[in-house]
């Protein structure tokens, strides 16, 4: 069981590194809709990563309760890890393009309220 639950969790883990890659070209390429169509898709990859990593515990725990060395699944969970660690490293790489565009876009409507007196749009009636 342990064997089949990490085998599924690479899968999704590196499902999900491809979109971040998407993600990484679809921002240098200002294909801005093309982020957007796949953000339910990754929600989706991260809700089942998380509940994937919830079996595994208790996968391994079964396993050692029945007195089964469970180290014996080390090389595997090992390049799980690596493999998490490599999304961790594509999330970050993203987070550093997206900061930046985030913080202009934020300055620009502070810039714009500043203009109208606190308040981005001046409606009258």
């Amino acid at each position: 069981m342990v064997d089949k639950i990490v085998t599924e969790m690479i899968e999704l883990v590196k499902e999900m590194q491809s979109y971040i890659e998407q993600d990484i070209e679809d921002i240098k390429n200002a294909k801005h809709a093309e982020l957007l169509n796949r953000n339910d898709i990754k929600q989706e990859l991260i809700d089942s990563i998380t509940l994937y990593k919830q079996k595994l515990n208790e996968a391994i725990v079964a396993e050692m309760k029945e007195g089964i060395d469970v180290n014996i699944y080390r090389d595997k969970v090992d390049n799980l890890e690596v493999e998490l660690r490599t999304l961790y490293d594509l999330n970050r790489k993203l987070a550093l393009i997206v900061e930046p565009i985030q913080k202009m876009y934020k300055d620009i409507v502070d810039e714009i309220a500043e203009n109208n007196g606190g308040v981005i749009f001046d409606v009258k009636a």
